[in-house]
């Protein structure tokens, strides 16, 4: 290569070598090439050539003066100069950077707008590297350039500066730079009545990306931004229309106080824009009543617009002709077209959270009506005008609730039964999009429209029988509310059918469908269980690899809501083998793990005796997963450039796997424990850098705990300290998950837990008086549990093992711990907190006399506590009241509430 001999001259002055040039320009030709072979040779080559650095100067020449090139390869010289850019700018020699830099500058205006466009990335990479503030003249000199006479120097320009405002807003207005936005925003806004809309376009987009942050330039020019974005409303050109949609969307956000004058006639505006003919005008638009419904006057400026508003938002939410296309919408049966890889999203897992009684999260159903309705789409994932209409339907239902129906159920009537398939879809859509808001009002047509809903699941388009499933999904609470017979046989009937439908998409919907459904049934369900896992079964045999993993999602809701009732011989026949295949079939590395061992953790956890047959492989399994993932993460942390880092939910799912057998196996897990190095790895799990690795870790410890002691007795002086440090609020789940387990380990313990009792208590107390300790993951199983319930039984346990050492702090935590208890269903963890509370009032008394009326509020929350308990809750609170006297009892009783004052005297007669 001959282009480097010569010394880097000044940059003004630089010319090629002309064999260099030639080499360069058939290099640019090669990687234009569609051949893997040339492609491979041409990455060699830039690698070499990378070495020299004005190899740059030569790309950059090619870029800005080869006028005689053809567009695409001089642009394609500009973007292999913008990665080396991104890549070694710091290691440029001036004169190359400066060469660079002024080349930039000097073409801005270049006639081709593929070029002006490629030049003005080239300009934001070298910015974004740090260089805005080494390159004082660029933004003054592009500025200077917006007020040349040339238009494809201004528009250059302004493209440039776009992609600058996009990059490094916040920069821009700092003082590290002296603020040039007190310059630019004023600028900018004169650029808004230019000739040129594409000019007019920048203009807008570039003031726009400083609205979100409330940059101080442009709070300042506020009132003459929204001037002239009225001026625009009703600009010809579409580009513009979807720059003044989208500020107003922002404005009402961020500065709502000045949009408020003029609320009525921008909704007029936000009407007619939400009808553009330009779909993308129509989006953006319709983003603003998702972002009004949040803000609270929605109500109060749009109620008087709903009669206009209601029928724009369900019109949009038909499907487009593009879509059907996009959609193969009219492909009825596909069941056998093999999915292709990037169809699969990838997965996260849950990992496994503690909660009262100790039992599974599963994640709430998708909120946006069509979330999981449309995904498997790349084309059809991203937003479009159908999900932001249905979206915006959902929340304005929510803000409105009842009085949005008079003004949608005239239109329903028409579309729920309208001959053309796609409107009828839409009518299916919008009566899902509504179903959680309008609930209470829509109650009294639900007995007439669930069965038409139910027909719908037959229908023979498959874009309506998919989202009559979604549909009936979100009435699934009110289905499951009325007598079996009625709704909830036709419908469990109908979508087991639809789970074996001909089409994917529709198997995907149905099996969603039903996982919501079973969740709200549980143990309804059981009559049908054969029938349901029948279907369910057989559906292993015929499902393509992506709906397989919403399978064992279904699998999994159906082992949660039924529990030990499908420990039965015929059913662990019929579900087991098929499980047990795939699960032989997986390697280690296979993602598909994930999801399957998720559905396994719930069957073990349901079938308890009953999966006994499967343990040992399962456990042995999971056990290598753990360490092999352990293993793989030491070699990265020694080795990084060497090694791969591993994914480490194949170690947390395995953990939750085994926290299921030990569940549902109880003291038989142990053999499998005694055969293992599980308390070794557990040791290295629990101090995993990664928060849901602990956590995981954490409920696992509690788990064997309950189920087999002995193993976990001899690890208690090397764990205390690590759970110890891990009560820490700041990971709300971890510090949960190591709270239940030192109370499971409190009492197995016993008095030996003495030892131990300092290295939490302080921090428990400290959690337990935490203002507002963020609602735990408890809030979601639908039970009240206030969220500091496993602090307050851990320390309630402390106090039964170890009364001496944990009851002079009585004091400082008994309030927040009755509040916290008194919420809770009665059951063992609450029953042997309170024996701890007595036990430590006997110790000393004192520290509950300033907060006793807590005491007798928490004691009275017991439906039906043990005869032995009720004795201690009966000698507490005489002995309180013959302390103070009959007639100071008499004036500390009457602040209690009525029931309270009820439940006393009628169950411990005070």
């Amino acid at each position: 290569m001959r282009m480097c001999t010569r010394r880097p001259t000044p940059s003004m002055d630089w010319q090629p070598d002309e064999q260099g040039l030639q080499q360069v320009l058939q290099l640019l030709k090669d990687s234009q090439s569609p051949n893997t072979a040339t492609q491979r040779v041409v990455q060699d080559k830039l690698k070499q050539l990378n070495q020299f650095p004005d190899f740059n100067n030569y790309l950059i020449f090619v870029l800005t003066r080869l006028k005689s090139e053809d567009e695409p390869t001089r642009s394609l010289s500009g973007l292999i100069l913008k990665n080396n850019v991104k890549a070694h700018y710091q290691s440029f020699p001036p004169p190359v950077a400066d060469f660079i830099k002024q080349e930039c500058l000097n073409n801005i205006g270049d006639a081709s707008s593929l070029i002006r466009a490629t030049i003005g990335i080239l300009i934001t990479t070298i910015a974004s590297k740090g260089e805005l503030q080494m390159w004082p003249e660029l933004l003054p000199q592009l500025c200077n350039l917006l007020n040349s006479e040339d238009y494809n120097t201004c528009e250059g320009a302004f493209g440039a500066l776009q992609k600058i405002c996009e990059d490094s807003s916040e920069l821009l207005d700092s003082d590290a730079l002296n603020r040039p936005l007190n310059i630019m925003i004023p600028k900018f806004l004169q650029f808004f009545k230019h000739c040129s809309p594409k000019i007019r376009s920048h203009a807008i987009a570039c003031v726009n990306q400083f609205i979100m942050d409330r940059a101080q330039a442009l709070m300042d020019n506020i009132d003459t931004f929204i001037e002239h974005l009225f001026a625009l409303a009703v600009d010809e050109d579409p580009e513009v229309r979807k720059n003044v949609c989208r500020a107003l969307v922002m404005l009402l956000e961020v500065r709502i106080d000045r949009l408020i004058p003029h609320m009525h006639s921008i909704i007029q505006y936000m009407l007619q824009r939400t009808q553009d003919h330009d779909e993308n005008v129509a989006l953006e638009a319709c983003e603003f009543w998702l972002t009004l419904a949040e803000q609270p006057i929605c109500k109060e400026v749009l109620s008087s617009h709903l009669v206009q508003l209601i029928p724009i938002l369900v019109n949009g939410m038909k499907y487009s002709e593009i879509d059907i296309i996009l959609l193969k919408g009219d492909v009825e049966e596909d069941e056998a077209v093999p999915d292709s890889e990037q169809d699969i999203k990838p997965r996260f897992h849950k990992s496994r959270t503690v909660t009262l009684p100790h039992e599974e999260e599963r994640p709430e159903d998708p909120e946006d009506p069509e979330e999981d309705d449309d995904d498997d789409d790349d084309t059809l994932s991203d937003w479009n005008l159908r999900k932001c209409s249905a979206a915006a339907l959902d929340v304005l239902a929510n803000v409105f609730r009842e009085e949005l129906l008079p003004h949608l159920l005239p239109l329903l009537k028409g579309l729920l039964f309208h001959p053309e398939w796609v409107i009828k879809e839409s009518g299916i859509l919008v009566l899902g999009a509504i179903a959680e808001g309008c609930m209470q009002g829509m109650v009294p047509y639900l007995p007439e429209l669930i069965p038409h809903l139910i027909q719908c699941l037959s229908d023979k388009k498959a874009l309506v029988r998919s989202i009559a499933c979604w549909t009936l999904s979100r009435y699934a609470h009110w289905v499951v509310s009325q007598p079996p017979d009625m709704h909830l046989k036709p419908l469990m009937t109908e979508l087991l059918k639809r789970i074996l439908d001909g089409n994917k998409r529709v198997q995907e919907a149905a099996c969603s469908a039903f996982a919501t459904l079973e969740e709200e049934a549980c143990t309804e369900l059981v009559p049908y269980l054969s029938f349901i896992l029948d279907t369910l079964v057989f559906a292993f045999g015929k499902y393509q690899h992506k709906n397989l993993l919403i399978l064992y999602d279904a699998i999994g809701t159906l082992a949660d809501s039924v529990g030990h009732h499908l420990n039965q011989p015929e059913y662990i026949q019929k579900l087991m083998p098929p499980l047990i295949q795939k699960w032989n079939e997986l390697k280690d590395e296979d993602k598909d793990l994930f999801p399957l061992l998720e559905c396994l953790s719930s069957v073990a956890t349901a079938l308890q005796s009953g999966f006994l047959p499967y343990c040992e492989p399962v456990y042995q399994r999971c056990v290598t997963l753990v360490q092999k993932t352990l293993a793989q993460a030491m070699m990265y942390n020694q080795h990084p450039d060497q090694y791969e880092a591993p994914d480490k939910d194949f170690m947390i799912v395995a953990l939750d796997l085994l926290s299921g057998l030990a569940e549902g196996l109880g003291g038989q897990v142990e053999q499998l424990v005694a055969r293992s190095n599980i308390m070794t790895l557990l040791f290295q799990c629990m101090q995993d850098t990664m928060p849901e690795v602990r956590q995981s870790s954490f409920a696992l410890l509690g788990d064997l705990t309950k189920a087999c002691f002995m193993h976990v007795k001899p690890c208690i002086a090397e764990f205390m300290p690590i759970l110890g440090t891990n009560l820490n609020p700041e990971f709300i789940s971890v510090c949960n998950n190591a709270t239940w387990a030192i109370g499971e380990i409190c009492m197995q313990m016993g008095a030996e837990m003495q030892p131990y009792v300092q290295m939490v208590l302080n921090n428990l107390v400290e959690i337990i008086n935490r203002p507002n300790t963020p609602k735990t993951l408890l809030e979601n199983t639908g039970r009240l549990t206030s969220p500091s319930a496993i602090p307050a039984i851990t320390i309630g346990r402390l106090g039964y093992v170890c009364p001496q050492e944990v009851a002079p702090m009585l004091q400082q935590f008994i309030r927040p711990w009755c509040t916290s208890l008194r919420n809770i269903r009665d059951n063992e963890e609450k029953d042997s907190a309170f024996r701890g509370i007595c036990m430590m009032i006997g110790v000393n008394p004192g520290g509950v006399v300033q907060d006793f009326i807590f005491f007798c509020d928490a004691v009275a929350s017991w439906v039906s506590p043990k005869d032995d308990l009720r004795d201690m809750f009966y000698k507490i609170l005489h002995g309180f009241k013959d302390q103070v006297g009959e007639e100071n009892w008499q004036q500390f009783s009457e602040q209690f509430p009525p029931l309270l004052k009820e439940r006393l005297a009628a169950f411990y007669g005070v």
